[in-house]
């Protein structure tokens, strides 16, 4: 035993110190060499809030538009996330500067001033794309570890009083300064692109006569880099008001290679908080883990060794524990088939789980494919629908049950029909607000079809097999009369410890899910996957341990219904993961609007449901395994 904890000790530490680092070669991305001169296209993404977490299509706003515009081929999880990939009119040339070049003139009607009012109101971010690189804006700070850091995207505009005024007035951030950063070749004149940042400007330009092909403003000098001339006003939002949109490029090398260009995006999220939490969470749960496997190993060795060195004369006096309820610990429980098919979609969930973090501790994901997790998490869950009914069918078998394709149906729709149900309802809220955050009718249908083409099948063949496979015989019969249950001590009842005994997995994982939280909700980069793969290990190895020693004392006091309990016990970590939820909403969240309130909840619903089936069905297969374990070492006649 204590070899087997030392061996997964150094695994962990291994993974955990390997899998952290910041730099990383992505697989299947390969850099681009480019010439000087060579064209380089910017593509605009999404227009993103966090305080709405409802995106829109970035020409939703009255913005410069390319004479054509197209969608870039965009995968599952681009869309899910509501990316929406458009060319755009910022086209400029490998280290060919550019200074006050002018896009276009627009004339604001009362629909686009609107517009662009309540995106200011609700602090949107533009987001744009270069190389595979999002454009940021570099940010000063001084009570951080670093003085400067990444944003992601650049404000649409700001508020304000101006001249005078007691009234706030909206401004826009028409003129755009960016600046690419480039390692350059060695060995030849190419280069490659490191970084791609923009410093967001709101100017009043002035002109004297439009020239359509060669328009020249008087609010700034093409000539030189001092290209403000006079007063420059700001750039008023209000109906009717004219304005041109303009930007400048400079190019800036640097030493940064392009493996390693993804770490200045990165260090948003790189908190010393986040390593001393993670680290101290880290040994404490794996030192109580051990403590309970020791304590237990020890007192069970000590039962078993007792109960079968007892004088059979003298049984009827002395057992008074777990070993009097051998004839009833394997009568199955009420609405068994309900319980298989939460097991078998928890062991799709963990496996699905389980391979995507190896995908990411390997490199195959990372946040310069975007949408690449999401799109890899659908794929996987379809087909691991196999084990889910494998699983499901073998368990529905022990129990003695017959029924096998029903058992199927209900493995097959109970978390997907849920999923689904939740989601379509909050996607008709998101269409009603013209958000791109909407799924499409074309994508639905798609996912669909290949739930039915695939993951059905999948879980039926699953099923059968499983069916048709012999299980394991239980260690010890089962009497047709059912004992009475002897009345419980208070802290032994059901609700108190299942409530108990969510709070320890709960403990391990909160700290991840901090993060985690913070990355979707708040636009950030989650990269550290070596933590992730770490939480998770320590909290599959805690569910087990949680749920065996609940289990141990519900047997030790009579109580032989243990399986639902010990499915609950673990998953009950899903309640306070939930509640989390809540209070991430209130204290770090400025959400006001119905809709993104919706959003929010509706979509944490689903993943606390789909945590509350893996953190059950790891607690349930250990509990399993554990009562199987000790009665099978009774000597009983």
């Amino acid at each position: 035993m204590d070899r087997s904890w030392s061996m997964i000790t150094v695994c962990i530490t291994i993974i955990f110190f390997v899998s952290s680092s910041e730099s990383f070669y992505i697989p299947g991305v390969a850099p681009v060499d480019f010439q000087i001169g060579d064209p380089l296209q910017v593509k605009v993404n999404k227009l993103s809030s966090t305080k709405t977490q409802l995106p829109y299509d970035y020409y939703y706003l009255n913005y410069c538009k390319p004479e054509q515009i197209q969608n870039i081929v965009e995968n599952i999880g681009e869309v899910l996330r509501g990316d929406h990939i458009e060319n755009s009119i910022y086209t400029f040339h490998m280290r060919g500067e550019l200074l006050c070049k002018v896009g276009c003139r627009i004339k604001l009607d009362a629909k686009s001033a609107k517009r662009f009012k309540e995106m200011i109101d609700d602090e949107y971010r533009v987001n744009m794309i270069l190389d595979n690189l999002p454009v940021a804006v570099l940010w000063q700070t001084h009570f951080r570890s670093h003085s400067t850091f990444y944003q992601h995207g650049f404000r649409v505009g700001f508020t304000g009083i101006y001249a005078g005024s007691s009234d706030t007035k909206y401004f826009i951030n028409n003129h755009l300064s960016f600046r690419v950063i480039y390692h350059k070749n060695l060995d030849n004149s190419s280069a490659r692109i490191v970084g791609f940042e923009v410093i967001p400007s709101s100017i009043n330009h002035e002109y004297k006569e439009w020239d359509e092909k060669n328009p020249q403003l008087t609010t700034c000098n093409q000539n030189s880099k001092n290209i403000f001339l006079g007063r420059s006003e700001p750039q008023m939002v209000d109906k009717d008001n004219e304005v041109v949109f303009t930007y400048d490029v400079t190019f800036k090398e640097s030493d940064i290679k392009w493996a390693s260009r993804w770490d200045a995006y990165l260090l948003t999220n790189d908190d010393p908080l986040h390593w001393f939490s993670i680290m101290n969470s880290l040994i404490i749960i794996l030192f109580l883990s051990w403590m309970l496997a020791m304590i237990m190993m020890r007192t069970l060795y000590k039962d078993i060794s007792n109960y079968n060195q007892l004088d059979p004369q003298d049984e009827s006096e002395e057992l008074t524990s777990w070993k009097v309820i051998h004839g009833d610990v394997f009568r199955p429980p009420a609405n068994s088939g309900l319980l298989c098919a939460h097991v078998g979609t928890g062991v799709q969930i963990f496996w699905m789980t389980l391979t995507t973090m190896i995908l990411a501790l390997l490199g195959f994901l990372s946040p310069s494919n975007p949408g690449s997790v999401t799109t890899v998490m659908v794929l996987l869950w379809v087909f691991m629908g196999f084990f889910a009914g494998l699983s499901s069918a073998r368990l529905y078998k022990t129990l003695k049950r017959t029924e096998w394709k029903k058992n199927a149906l209900e493995t097959l729709i109970m978390f997907p029909g849920t999923s689904f149900a939740v989601f379509f309802v909050l996607n008709a809220f998101i269409w009603a607000e013209n958000s791109s955050g909407a799924m499409p009718f074309g994508t639905m249908f798609a996912l669909v079809c290949s739930w039915v083409v695939f993951s059905v099948p999948l879980v039926f063949v699953g099923s059968y097999l499983g069916f048709k496979k012999p299980v394991c015989e239980d260690p010890v019969k089962t009497n047709k009369i059912p004992r009475q249950v002897p009345k419980q001590p208070w802290y032994i009842k059901p609700v108190f410890s299942i409530l108990i005994g969510g709070t320890l997995p709960f403990g391990v994982a909160f700290i991840e899910l901090f993060f985690i939280l913070t990355s979707i909700w708040l636009n950030q980069f989650y990269y550290i996957v070596g933590f992730l793969f770490v939480a998770f290990v320590t909290l599959t190895i805690t569910c087990a341990e949680v749920t065996i020693v609940s289990c141990y004392f519900q047997l030790c006091n009579e109580d032989y219904n243990w399986w639902w309990r010990a499915y609950l016990t673990a998953g009950s970590s899903a309640l306070y993961l939930f509640l989390y939820s809540v209070f991430y909403f209130v204290t770090k969240l400025e959400i006001t609007k119905l809709v993104s309130g919706l959003l929010y909840f509706g979509y944490m619903l689903i993943a606390s449901y789909a945590f509350f089936m893996l953190t059950g069905t790891v607690g349930f297969y250990a509990c399993l395994w554990f009562v199987r374990k000790i009665y099978s070492s009774l000597k009983i006649d």
